[in-house]
């Protein structure tokens, strides 16, 4: 089949499997008749449909948040796992599975489970002996299985004598193995109870629900009878990008049918990384997982606004490098006897295009137009053959509906596994591609496009491809098993390469003007930076088990998450693995800079010392947070430092040195494209912006500055065209443009921290609108850097706050000076005012102050709970 310039082929290559079960037969898809469109692999269900041991036809345990299931002869089994258990001599936490009860029909014994449909995040399996029947639709965050039977009564069997704590004939409230459940027939009926096993006839009627309760109060059974027959038959994400704001808005919607009444929408269950996110309104309701707190919403839908804070294709060139040596370090890779290093299958394949990519802007920068072209060359025909049907190809399977490329590994052929982290190696080289020569990409560049829609496929139209196929909408995070046939769930262990595929989907669509393909890898890119800052490494510090004895992990599971990876125990590799390949799309990682020092010490402390094996990655990664230990790292280690096999000496030396001229990410600042940056040393902004038109543009940022780039070309206001401040309205936005610092008497916005811990941020409804610092309690605390004082000293700080914490929970707001630890030089009182957007301004007096100093906003609480969001503040004289 013709793509563009390129080809993939149809038929199996000689020698070369599909997919296949654990002893190698090829299996077709377990689904019914209802199925039209291609099964959805890699998903959190996907043993239901990918038969992947020959003695299971049923399905692996599947981890739906906050309840988890097992398909069986009998019909579904049913937990609710509050739990943790550590294993892997403690590297390893777990909610598992373990049955409390089963939905089915009387006497069902179906000889296997089959998928009848699906939707974003539900599914619903199907049972059938031929006599009697049964579809259940479960999904993420959804706390009820709605049950449709046939052929003889509802049953649902628990684990063990439930204790029935409310009985309304066609209502059950039931707790078993510590976990409350509401049991909802239809109106008329009655459940009959007889030891364990409970019983409806249904009154002629085909529908009953259970839900896992968050209490026992008959308020609780009340809420969740409502809409017990609210049956949940579709659900759906969609995202936009408003690139003026840097915003990316996302909504989820279950589409709802009563099966008795007229009630409409449900109740949904959101991870931290939505609800941190979201402003709609949320339930008290609470419910335990493996990804921390879920928070319940009453209604059909939600929406998440979140901040994109930009990528590059590469760093500018301002480091203070040895030119003379980084040429060197370029041609090394460039004239190699074999540049791809005996590489051959789809993965180590794409590492050595990554690897060559990132040194064509370096080339180029050095003027060294020779080993660019040289380069661009090897990229072009690596590209080229994969892309052409030959030895090296593509394979289409239409029975899955799944692009495979030949020679494949780690399962990629037979499991499914992985497309997304081999492929977005191959996105990123296209894009490099793509940036110095659009022909060749108008070309070649929608085989590129092929295989990211293979991995994720953004269209729905697109029956060629399931939706999302390495990406879970709900969850934020992706899944690499495309069978799921594991006891705990899926898995993702590189959690960095599927931010690779998503920055590659950014860059090739930008590169190439197709906007729906750049914003795919928008709202792939912001959600998983969300996601994995809370489920690898536990930002927060609230989301692993307080028994878990590690703050970052290798790889998350359905069911937990492990300190480890598929091949190795080394520290190095296990952190490491969530950091490679590092490019202009790793700046996710400065966002979150005390997290980077945290996960290195951890790293450290186990190794035990300084990194050895993988030191290029863990250097990189530490100039996110400390460039200059980073350069101090290279400084004293590069002569011994052996590449890992996806960087080279010339990328890692350019990467830290121009960190450490241009500093960290500045977490304050946004612009108006998807490519670009801002950076902070001290009291110096740098901005850099990589325009991808044909035609110059003003880049605008956030807080005023602005920049020309000409067309297809990288400007920064360092060695570069200036940014030019824009005025701005009193009182000015902070903090201000390159050089200036901060007026302590100008309103600072809370959000504009420059580090924090404990906070996180969310839309407010305050006037002027824009963000506050949300979920703030105890020991939390705001760093904001270069505050101007002047010579007249400020005697009053005031704060604007709101609070919606319960009677009783109050804390102090303190003003610190230099450091954490230094004496409050003022502080006031919070109490709840009303609700967590019920705005009040607090004045405070404090010591006089004068000059220029970091300045610590630090909260202290008696409670545990949260109590205060912070808006904007500022210091005055009177």
């Amino acid at each position: 089949m013709t793509v563009g310039a390129g080809s993939y082929t149809t038929d199996l290559p000689a020698g070369a499997s599909g997919p296949a079960n654990s002893n190698g037969t090829p299996v077709t898809p377990k689904v019914t008749g209802n199925v039209t469109g291609k099964v959805p692999t890699n998903d959190w269900w996907s043993s239901l449909a990918f038969q992947r041991y020959a003695g299971n036809p049923y399905s692996e345990n599947m981890y739906g948040h906050p309840l988890a299931f097992h398909a069986v002869a009998g019909g579904l089994e049913v937990s609710y796992p509050t739990t943790p258990l550590i294993s892997g001599d403690g590297r390893m936490y777990e909610y598992p599975h373990a049955r409390d009860l089963t939905i089915g029909v009387t006497g069902l014994n179906s000889p296997d489970t089959k998928a009848d449909g699906w939707s974003d995040w539900t599914v619903t399996p199907y049972w059938s002996d031929g006599t009697r029947a049964l579809r259940a639709t479960i999904g993420h965050g959804q706390p009820y299985v709605y049950a449709t039977p046939s052929g003889g009564n509802a049953q649902v069997s628990f684990v063990a004598t439930p204790n029935v704590w409310a009985d309304r004939g066609n209502v059950l409230g039931v707790t078993v193995n510590g976990h409350h459940y509401g049991v909802f027939a239809p109106s008329g009926t009655d459940w009959t109870i007889s030891g364990t096993v409970a019983t409806d006839a249904l009154g002629g009627k085909n529908y009953f629900s259970v839900a896992a309760l968050p209490d026992t109060s008959a308020s609780t059974l009340d809420l969740f009878a409502k809409y017990a027959f609210s049956f949940v038959t579709g659900t759906k994400v969609t995202w936009a990008y408003n690139e003026a704001t840097a915003q990316l808005t996302t909504t989820y919607t279950a589409t709802t049918t009563a099966k008795e009444g007229t009630q409409t929408g449900t109740l949904l269950a959101l991870y931290r990384h939505q609800w941190l996110a979201t402003s709609d309104t949320l339930t008290p309701y609470t419910y335990v997982s493996p990804r921390g707190t879920m928070r319940l919403r009453e209604g059909a839908s939600f929406t998440t606004r979140q901040t994109f804070h930009g990528v590059l294709p590469s760093l500018p060139d301002l480091g203070a490098y040895d030119r003379t040596r980084l040429g060197g370090y370029v041609r090394q890779e460039a004239n190699a006897a074999d540049p791809w290093k005996g590489a051959t299958d789809t993965y180590w394949t794409g590492k050595a295009l990554g690897r060559l990519a990132q040194l064509v802007p370096i080339a180029e920068q050095l003027g060294d137009t020779a080993s660019r072209d040289k380069l661009l060359g090897l990229l072009k025909a690596k590209l080229e053959s994969w892309f052409t049907v030959g030895g090296e190809q593509f394979r289409y399977d239409a029975t899955w509906g799944v692009l495979t490329g030949y020679p494949a590994s780690y399962g990629s052929d037979t499991e499914v596994n992985d497309h997304h982290f081999h492929y977005g190696y191959y996105l990123m080289a296209a894009a490099t591609v793509a940036r110095y020569d659009s022909a060749w990409a108008a070309s070649w560049g929608p085989m590129a496009k092929l295989l990211a829609s293979d991995a994720n496929n953004g269209d729905r139209s697109d029956a060629r491809f399931p939706f999302l196929r390495n990406f879970d909408p709900y969850a934020g995070n992706g899944w690499a098993s495309g069978h799921q046939g594991f006891a705990a769930g899926n898995n993702e262990e590189s959690s960095s390469e599927g931010m690779n595929f998503a920055n590659g989907a950014i860059l090739l669509g930008a590169a190439t003007g197709d906007t729906a393909l750049r914003d795919l890898g928008i709202y792939l890119y912001t959600t998983q930076t969300a996601a994995i800052a809370q489920y690898w490494f536990d930002k927060d510090n609230v989301v692993f088990p307080s028994s878990f004895g590690h703050h970052t992990v290798g790889m998350i599971w359905g069911s937990g998450a492990a300190y480890s990876t598929w091949w190795t125990a080394n520290p190095e590799e296990i952190h490491g693995i969530n950091m490679l390949p590092i490019t202009g799309g790793s700046l996710y990682h400065g966002l979150y800079q005390a997290d980077v020092r945290q996960n290195l010490a951890e790293m450290e402390a186990n190794n035990p010392g300084p990194a050895v094996e993988w030191k290029d990655v863990i250097w990189e990664f530490r100039a996110l947070a400390d460039p200059a230990a980073a350069k101090a790292n290279w400084d004293g280690g590069y002569p011994t430092l052996t590449p890992e096999s996806g960087e080279s000496l010339a990328h890692t030396y350019h990467w830290i040195y121009n960190l450490a001229r241009m500093g960290t990410v500045d977490t304050a600042v946004t612009a108006n494209i998807p490519t670009a940056a801002v950076f902070v040393n001290g009291s110096t902004r740098t901005y850099v912006a990589h325009n991808f038109g044909t035609a110059g543009r003003t880049v605008t940022f956030s807080d005023g500055a602005t920049l020309t780039v000409p067309a297809r070309s990288t400007a920064t206001s360092a060695g570069g065209p200036s940014p030019s401040p824009s005025p701005s309205p009193s009182p000015s936005p902070s903090p201000s443009p390159s050089g200036g610092g901060v007026d302590a008497r100008s309103r600072i916005e809370a959000e504009a921290y420059q580090d924090q811990y404990g906070t996180a941020l969310e839309a407010t409804t305050d006037t002027g609108g824009g963000q506050n610092v949300a979920y703030i309690g105890n020991g939390d605390w705001l760093r904001y850097d270069n505050v101007q004082f002047g010579g007249t000293a400020a005697t009053q700080f005031k704060a604007r706050v709101a609070s919606g914490a319960a009677g009783g929970v109050s804390g102090l707001v303190e003003v610190r000076l230099d450091s954490r630890t230094s004496a409050p030089v003022g502080s006031f009182a919070v109490g709840p005012t009303g609700g967590w957007q019920s705005w009040q301004t607090v004045p405070a007096n404090i010591s006089g102050v004068t000059g220029t100093h970091t300045v610590y906003l630090t909260f202290s609480s008696g409670q545990p709970a949260d109590f205060v969001n912070v808006n904007w503040f500022t210091f005055s004289t009177t």
